[in-house]
């Protein structure tokens, strides 16, 4: 049983912090919990990637989508063509994601990594703010990335900013699977 929220607001999950994917997964799973039809597309984070949070949400009946080209967190944003081809494609997912918040088909939709794209270029903060003014009610935005901009966090009715204090990465403690993916 669906449509459990009645009003939908949008979140953004923004920082230098960790912690940004895992409180938006958090939230789906809860949703979810609740009957909540769930959507998260992970922006930048390819099918390549073995994720545990995607493999736990889709186990639990969560859609998780990826891009279909292939990016490179460290690389990608050096390469003009990747730049290029990804702008496209975030475009063409954006309004799709659009028209699936206008027409209900998700209680909760998890735009992971976008404001990382919008902060770097890979996506209009137009085509965003679409999907946010289309979405009908009872739809559930949230967003995750660093670098929210003020245009970005003004459309947002709750922002939170994950900030690090400390982080194993300073010691050379790498990702640990099971936590950090």
């Amino acid at each position: 049983m669906g449509g459990m929220i009645e009003k939908g607001l949008v979140q953004i999950y923004t920082g230098a912090g960790k912690g940004k994917t895992t409180a938006a997964f958090g939230l789906a799973v809860r949703a979810a919990g609740h009957g909540n039809r769930v959507l998260i597309y992970q922006f930048l984070k390819p099918d390549s990637l073995v994720l545990g949070e995607r493999k736990s949400a889709e186990k639990l009946g969560i859609e998780v989508r990826v891009l279909e080209h292939c990016w490179d967190m460290r690389r990608s944003l050096d390469d003009a063509a990747a730049v290029a081809e990804v702008r496209e494609e975030v475009g063409a997912v954006l309004a799709e994601v659009g028209r699936l918040a206008a027409e209900k088909a998700y209680e909760v939709i998890v735009l992971d990594e976008i404001v990382f794209c919008v902060n770097s270029g890979l996506a209009e903060f137009a085509a965003v703010k679409e999907v946010v003014e289309r979405r009908a009610d009872g739809v559930e935005i949230v967003m995750t990335g660093r670098g929210a901009s003020e245009e970005l966090i003004s459309a947002a009715d709750l922002v939170t900013e994950m900030r690090e204090v400390k982080h194993p990465f300073e010691r050379g403690v790498g990702a640990r699977k099971g936590i950090e993916f």
